[in-house]
């Protein structure tokens, strides 16, 4: 009996030994492996409301669209596409134009985190809500402005402002009036002695794409090397309507950084420019400036914001190549009328288009603006 109880008391030992040896032994490698780091992700930051490029420089590039997914696959196949199209070049400036439900909001976040993730600097932003793209199923279409790592417009480009042509009554095929609208424009070109074969884009806003194809062989026959944009603005049968604006290739270098033209046989209007002809080492781009509410207030409030974002950029207002503003409402667009040669040169006013358009980022938005400008 004795025999038995020194056996089970060594046993005991034993195995007291043994694990306090593998309790040892496991405090030991806990100390050795390195702590777990907890990783935090970048989150991504706002668009830039302004960017700088070269005229010499500038590339435009219009993305395909695509008709699978969601609007934020489809954000993401059309950035993928631009991407690869721009070869290398630095994308300065995004325009966004989004049909449908989808929530506008989107495309900034959705931008910003695949620049981000690429490690690219972030373009600068406008997107807009538009009635319906050509493409059954499409939901985003997306305008690129690049820089290119050597020059390609070694004399400048020159802006044109939209040539609108209208009608009281709805239609829903509008080539005539397309084929009215890249009338003018080819005779812009000509005045400025921009070759057809030298438009870099053409953009053409339209009422409704019943007959989108043959507005499209129409444009593209005209101006066949232009990175080619055709949208309707309004969602339903609305009063035809139709404006194309662009921009071109000059052929002969300006005597100043920056000269406005109104070639004959094109209205002449003190409240904008036919043409905006640049070549300048700085040009600034800017992102789309919201508006909230429609009082001369907020108009001038939103026009406040746009100058000191051009100023911290390093241009000015006051030398505005290009005003592009996105209304919702007739009345807002008296206002801007009214109120925007506080801010701009009315002796030099700049090239622009002014358009009724769907929507905005933001609910509670009245218009948005953007502009191209100089020092």
């Amino acid at each position: 009996m004795l025999m038995f109880i020194r056996r089970c008391l060594a046993s005991a030992l034993i195995l007291a030994l043994a694990a306090n040896l593998l309790l040892a032994q496991r405090k030991k490698k806990k100390k050795e492996e390195p702590e777990e780091i907890t990783q935090t992700l970048e989150l991504p930051k706002d668009p830039p409301m302004a960017v700088v490029g070269d005229s010499q420089r500038l590339g435009f590039v219009t993305a395909p669209m695509f008709s699978k997914g969601l609007l934020s696959q489809q954000v993401r196949e059309s950035l993928k596409a631009l991407r690869s199209l721009v070869r290398g070049a630095q994308i300065l400036k995004i325009r966004a134009f989004v049909a449908g439900t989808g929530d506008l909001r989107r495309v900034q976040a959705i931008m910003s985190e695949f620049f981000t993730e690429a490690r690219l600097p972030i373009p600068a932003l406008t997107s807009v809500q538009v009635g319906a793209l050509p493409q059954e199923g499409a939901q985003v279409l997306l305008e690129a402005i690049t820089q290119e790592r050597k020059p390609v417009n070694p004399n400048g480009v020159a802006f044109f402002s939209g040539q609108q042509v209208s009608r009281k009554e709805p239609l829903e095929q509008v080539e005539p009036l397309v084929k009215e609208s890249i009338d003018r424009l080819e005779l812009a070109a000509r005045g400025v002695k921009v070759d057809r074969l030298e438009m870099l884009r053409v953009t053409c806003f339209v009422s409704a794409l019943g007959d989108y194809f043959a507005v499209r062989r129409l444009v593209a026959s005209r101006f066949p090397r232009a990175a080619l944009s055709i949208v309707q603005t309004l969602r339903g049968l609305t009063p035809a309507l139709v404006e194309c604006e662009a921009v071109g290739r000059t052929s002969s270098t300006p005597s100043s950084p920056l000269e406005f033209a109104n070639p004959e046989g094109l209205q002449v209007s003190p409240n904008y420019s036919q043409v905006a002809i640049v070549n300048a080492p700085k040009l600034i781009f800017t992102g789309a400036q919201l508006a909230f509410n429609n009082q001369e207030s907020d108009v001038r409030l939103a026009l406040d914001r746009l100058r000191k974002v051009v100023e911290q950029a390093g241009g000015s207002l006051r030398n505005a190549v290009l005003t592009n503003y996105y209304p919702l409402t007739p009345s807002t667009i008296e206002r801007i009328r009214q109120i925007r040669f506080e801010f701009l040169n009315r002796e030099r006013p700049p090239a622009s288009t002014m358009l009724l358009f769907e929507g905005l980022p933001s609910m509670d938005a009245s218009f948005s603006v953007e502009v191209i400008a100089l020092p």
